[in-house]
């Protein structure tokens, strides 16, 4: 370990050491749960009772006379409650909406069209405590007047910096306390890159995986009629989004985050994932929708904070796969699974006129942590959703398109393409618990060492020297694994990273010479989350531009304050698995 490594762990005990002393002198308020009683609340709540529900739409554009123009919208944080199931009492939540009256669980979706920017004034008007346990023992907004810390991330968008929604921009209730580098209230996006989905929500420091669980997530479109409407793909009543996102409830049915932290003299609070024991979709437990026997289209986002998922049908029938986070693919790729990190999405159809059953299960079979965790097999964490089919088949003019878009797919790197290696830490006890993750050894806070050329394409070697899959987001950047590679040797080279922390002289080339991981076609086009395999070297292309049209971006992506790049398991993201990244002319 380098001593500037060790510098940073010294750092961190002291000052964890302090807020625990801190804690221990007022009295505690919190009752622990036991894993027991979750797991029996989420067995008392029957499966396929509630319809699923679809959020409000609001536009992000206006007609006049026939052409699209920009628009200023204002949505608001609330809290509200919502009803999760029913028989659970409405339950406490934090939520977008226009008004506190609108606000939903996930918020509402945002369409936009492509080219036509959209003004978003972001508004707090949350109360003065969390409903859920915070801690700051990790590196948190902790404002001096009270109120909950938010700011709003376009996840997959093309912005300019300072409306990315940067950790530090936070902002408490009416903007009466801000973060270090907060600017201003109304968020610019100009929708200028192609067609597909995205989603919002909040990024404040350290508050990330608090203020998603509490409800702080909506979905975005970005549609383009002249890409979108040749595919034939189904529309209307047939297009929905499925926001998969697992969540534990307390017997008076609030929602449910750990208060003790796995290792509390230094973290009394913070775990390393958080994993529910009711999976929900559009804020329902386990709902039905009742289908015609046709095509639908879904948008499924996994919103969860660190589950990931691997989605089949019950009865076969197969995903047909058009597009993966917020890019079309090249062409439709049809899988019986469909294997979905936090915050990813993948666009799909199915095409129910073909079921031999009156009824389908959406199941999840994936293991957490992933890959190599708890199993979900046999338990209520292995069933999602249930379709229920209606009647003979009906008249559907939907088709599903045999090519989408030509920029799909990546071109190889030329020998003069800036390489970068980015190696994920996990850090432990002596007893093996995790106290907190590094991406090269560094912290948020260090200054930026990922500073590509803006309208630059770059190769990432992403080393994973942790047990856990993570998915990898790149702000601004567009992104498209090429090879993952397995370590050999890898105790030697994990021995001597932790000495020296420098894959160069580590000798990566040596180590990463293993099996290689069959690349899934359903993920070949460019993406804003890419898994990294534990044990394995994951080669990236990073494109710095507008990959459609190979552009530059229209605006200074230079400017303070920059963004970041991070590990999606919100857990991980918050203690502290992100770092700067700072654009060069």
């Amino acid at each position: 370990m380098t001593s500037s490594m060790k510098l940073h762990m010294m750092l961190l005990f002291m000052a964890a050491a302090m807020t625990v002393m801190e804690a221990q002198m007022s009295p505690s308020s919190t009752t622990p749960v036991t894993q027991q009683t979750l797991q029996q609340v989420a067995a008392s709540l029957q499966m396929y009772v509630d319809p699923l529900p679809q959020m409000p739409t609001i536009y992000g554009y206006s007609m006049r006379g026939g052409i699209p123009v920009s628009v200023n919208l204002t949505i608001g944080m609330y809290q509200t409650k919502w009803k999760f199931h029913r028989d659970l009492p409405p339950t406490p939540v934090f939520a977008y909406g226009r008004t506190a009256e609108t606000a939903t669980f996930p918020g509402p979706t945002i369409i936009a069209r492509q080219g036509v920017p959209l003004y978003v004034k972001w508004e707090n008007h949350l109360p003065d405590q969390h409903i859920l346990p915070t801690d700051n023992t990790i590196h948190t907004a902790i404002p001096t007047m009270g109120g909950v810390p938010t700011v709003v991330h376009l996840h997959g968008s093309v912005h300019p910096p300072q409306s990315d929604g940067s950790a530090f921009a936070w902002f408490t209730r009416d903007y009466k306390e801000v973060g270090p580098v907060w600017t201003q209230t109304t968020y610019k996006y100009p929708n200028i890159q192609p067609p597909g989905n995205l989603w919002y929500h909040d990024h404040a420091l350290g508050l990330t995986r608090a203020n998603l669980l509490a409800g702080l997530l909506g979905a975005y479109i970005i549609e383009k009629p002249q890409v979108d409407s040749p595919m034939g793909l189904p529309c209307d009543a047939e297009n929905l989004h499925l926001v998969i996102a697992d969540r534990s409830f307390n017997t008076d049915g609030t929602l449910y985050m750990n208060s003790t932290g796995n290792v509390p003299q230094i973290h009394p609070q913070w775990q390393p994932e958080y994993f529910g024991e009711v999976i929900t979709v559009n804020g329902k437990a386990w709902p039905f929708l009742n289908v015609a026997r046709r095509r639908y289209r879904f948008r499924i986002l996994n919103a969860s904070n660190a589950r990931y998922l691997n989605l089949s049908l019950s009865n076969g029938l197969l995903f047909c796969v058009i597009g993966s986070d917020a890019s079309y693919l090249a062409a439709p790729i049809e899988t019986p699974t469909l294997v979905l990190g936090p915050a990813e999405i993948a666009d799909v159809v199915i095409d129910f006129s073909n079921s031999i059953t009156p009824c389908i299960e959406l199941l999840n079979s994936a293991p957490y942590p992933f890959p190599d965790g708890t199993a979900t097999i046999g338990s209520l964490l292995s069933k999602a959703m249930i379709f229920h089919i209606n009647g003979e088949k009906v008249s559907d003019n939907s088709t599903i398109p045999k090519k989408e878009v030509s920029y799909a797919n990546v071109t190889m790197p030329e020998p003069s393409t800036k390489t970068r290696y980015i190696v994920l830490y996990e850090y432990t006890t002596q007893s093996g618990e995790p106290t907190h993750l590094y991406i090269n050894g560094l912290r948020l806070e260090d200054p930026a060492t990922e500073t590509p050329k803006s309208g630059s394409t770059e190769l990432w070697h992403v080393i994973n020297l942790t047990p856990d899959n993570h998915p990898l987001h790149v702000h601004l950047g567009m992104m498209q694994a090429i090879n993952v590679t397995e370590l050999v040797g890898y105790q030697q080279f994990f021995d001597c990273m932790t000495q020296l922390n420098d894959a160069v002289n580590c000798n990566v080339t040596d180590h990463a010479v293993g099996n290689t991981l069959p690349l899934p076609d359903y993920e070949k086009t460019w993406k804003n989350v890419v898994k990294i395999e534990p044990g394995y070297m994951t080669s990236i292309m990073v494109a710095f531009k507008i990959v459609d049209t190979n552009q530059t971006y229209p605006f200074d992506a230079t400017a303070e304050p920059g963004y970041v790049y991070h590990c999606h398991i919100l857990d991980h993201e918050d203690n502290a698995m992100i770092r700067p990244l700072k654009l060069l002319p």
